[in-house]
């Protein structure tokens, strides 16, 4: 058959277009990033108060997504999302134990970040542990909101001492049945069940004490007068519905203190089953950048941008929840802190709750304890 010269050129048109059409396509995606940031984090980076100046200034259009489970979060990058997330904001363990071995992030220049660490507060001096992968070469993400996070009491009802001194066993104790409330977290539920139990969260769990989690994870959710979100827990604590709630800190009690209510309050155990006896649990937030294949230059210069001390003190009082941050360690941040924000936050015994708590790490049976603590949940109906 003979072809005409017009559907020769076609073809070779068409096939100069398919063979280049990747190519197109890459440098296209890549231009198209130019302009877009996408982060994946606990409330709070999600806020129109943090993002709004970086998007204005950027002329960039910029998306955050608040979820409150970092096993979910990581979930998502494991289940395809790597190329749709350039940020992502989770606690402590999960970049240096999980996505970095994993290959879903990538490191920070050193260069340019490591000296953002020499003005955090002290425990965040380089390199810091979290912040490192474990040959400490890799910077793995910034570090900036932290906090202690156990329970919370109204201490008009139960005093700061009694749950200091009491700790986790207050939930053990039948004459509280019906005063507390169980916010909705599951994974630091499971932590606060294992602690009420007895037993260090974070190691490998025998079959013994997995059945006393489990007969633990009963009592407990069916004392409990309700179960909810943050919200809920602070207006009956306010209502006197609760006297107390698991778990909750500084992150979850800090609206209900900034609106007037300070006799409700974040409470550290003065012991508990942990290693070296700690009472209480803390979290690290560690932000990462995503190995996204098509990555968005805007990544790293957020992460400049919220490094800035007025735009730290606004992460740490953006709306929704109130925190310390690591940057308070920079007098140009600290000195931007009100008296009544410092309270807000619990500053006066911040450093002492830290020193107590040992830091969020990953339960090695997580998903097994995770089924028990549900199966409880159901339970009671």
């Amino acid at each position: 058959m003979n072809l005409s010269r017009r559907s020769v050129l076609k073809g070779m048109a068409a096939g100069a277009l398919a063979a280049g059409g990747p190519m197109m396509t890459s440098r296209s995606a890549f231009a198209a990033r130019d302009k877009e940031l996408n982060i994946l984090c606990w409330e709070g980076y999600n806020s129109a108060q943090v993002l709004d100046p970086f998007r204005a200034a950027k002329s960039a259009t910029v998306k955050a997504e608040s979820l409150t489970n970092d096993p979910t979060m990581i979930n998502r990058l494991r289940a395809g999302e790597i190329s749709t997330w350039d940020l992502i904001n989770v606690n402590n363990p999960w970049a240096r134990k999980v996505m970095w071995p994993e290959k879903l992030i990538k490191a920070l220049p050193r260069a340019t970040f490591e000296p953002y660490f020499d003005k955090m507060l002290p425990m965040f001096k380089p390199p810091y542990k979290w912040a490192m992968d474990d040959t400490g070469t890799d910077l793995l993400g910034s570090c900036q909101r932290f906090g202690p996070y156990s329970f919370v009491v109204n201490t008009d009802k139960v005093s700061r001492k009694t749950a200091e001194d009491t700790g986790w066993d207050l939930f053990n104790d039948p004459a509280l049945a019906g005063k507390y409330g169980i916010l909705e977290s599951d994974d630091w539920n499971v932590f606060g069940i294992f602690v009420i139990a007895g037993i260090d969260p974070f190691k490998v769990h025998s079959d013994a004490e997995l059945a006393t989690f489990s007969e633990t994870a009963k009592k407990v959710f069916k004392g409990a007068k309700m179960i909810g979100d943050i919200a809920t827990m602070n207006q009956a604590l306010v209502s006197g519905e609760i006297d107390l709630h698991l778990t909750g800190g500084t992150y979850s009690v800090s609206p209900a203190r900034a609106d007037g209510y300070p006799q409700l309050r974040g409470i550290t155990p003065l012991k508990g089953p942990m290693p070296g006896g700690k009472g209480g649990i803390s979290w690290i937030e560690v932000t990462s950048l995503v190995n996204n294949p098509t990555p968005s230059p805007l990544a790293l210069e957020f992460l400049e941008y919220v490094q800035d001390p007025a735009v730290a003190h606004t992460v740490a009082f953006a709306e929704g929840t109130y925190n310390p941050v690591a940057q308070m360690g920079n007098p140009d941040c600290y000195k931007l802190f009100t008296k009544e924000e410092l309270e807000a936050i619990q500053w006066d015994s911040l450093e002492e709750e830290m020193a107590r708590s040992i830091e969020y790490d990953i339960v090695p049976d997580y998903d097994k304890a995770l089924d028990i603590m549900n199966a409880a949940k159901r339970v009671r109906g």
